[in-house]
């Protein structure tokens, strides 16, 4: 029982880095255009002024999505009851 709490804490933890993680490399792809991306970025091309805004908003929404799984993860232990 202990190592199920110790994995469920672990990937709670790991969602929300994840997102905000996410969230960050959202911000880089609105506000750098394609040639100022990191080469490891997906859409990188020199020379290019072009934004990824398509790839900003996926990056954003999985991330979003990250920190509600996370948030959801965290909250209090549902308990089984029996009927009286």
């Amino acid at each position: 029982m202990l190592s199920i709490v110790k994995n469920d804490r672990l990937l709670t933890w790991i969602a929300l880095v994840a997102g905000i993680v996410l969230i960050v490399i959202a911000l880089v792809y609105w506000i750098e255009p394609a040639k100022s991306l990191p080469g490891f970025f997906p859409g990188h091309e020199a020379g290019s002024s072009h934004h990824h805004v398509k790839h900003g908003i996926a990056a954003f929404l999985v991330g979003l999505a990250c920190l509600a799984f996370a948030w959801f993860r965290s909250g209090p232990k549902r308990t089984a009851t029996t009927p009286a």
